[in-house]
């Protein structure tokens, strides 16, 4: 049986609800509401329309703080955020309530009408007026250490 379920089997429902967890030798802060307590870290990617390369430090930080200025009416925190030239990735915790299609829907729509709007050059870039691509990557981070995704973000756009 892997180690985190016999932690798990060990976890008393008094440490859970204080919002402390041992888990994999680690001390994890949980978040709570009224009714539960959680932990759920989200990795997200936007990729540009047709990967046209438009995303520069200065677009990639309105895109950030658009992000963080829509993220709230979610129950969403950003945790992290790194570009390349095509794509943005994104770390973020979220909770059991979050509606996280209309959170992206809402995110996408907004970022893409206030870019074009304020750099009105990169229409030219664009294919037909859309900045997103209509998919998007969302994964869940349980598997993996929080540090390891986090690390991974950050090294985006750097040349291994």
């Amino acid at each position: 049986m892997p180690p985190s379920k016999l932690y798990l089997q060990n976890v008393h429902r008094h440490d859970i609800i204080s919002g402390i967890v041992i888990y994999g030798g680690d001390t994890v802060e949980l978040d709570n509401n009224n009714h539960s307590v959680f932990l759920m870290y989200y990795h997200l990617v936007f990729v540009v329309k047709y990967r046209r390369k438009v995303i520069d430090e200065k677009i990639s930080n309105r895109l950030k703080e658009i992000f963080e200025y829509i993220a709230p009416n979610y129950n969403i925190v950003l945790q992290e955020w790194n570009h390349d030239k095509d794509h943005v990735h994104i770390l973020f915790k979220a909770q059991p309530n979050s509606e996280l299609s209309k959170f992206i829907n809402a995110y996408k729509s907004a970022s893409s009408r206030l870019i074009k709007k304020e750099h009105p050059k990169i229409r030219k870039s664009l294919w037909k007026e859309y900045f997103w691509a209509r998919s998007f990557c969302l994964l869940t981070t349980g598997g993996a250490p929080i540090e390891v995704v986090r690390r991974y973000i950050e090294r985006q756009g750097e040349k291994i």
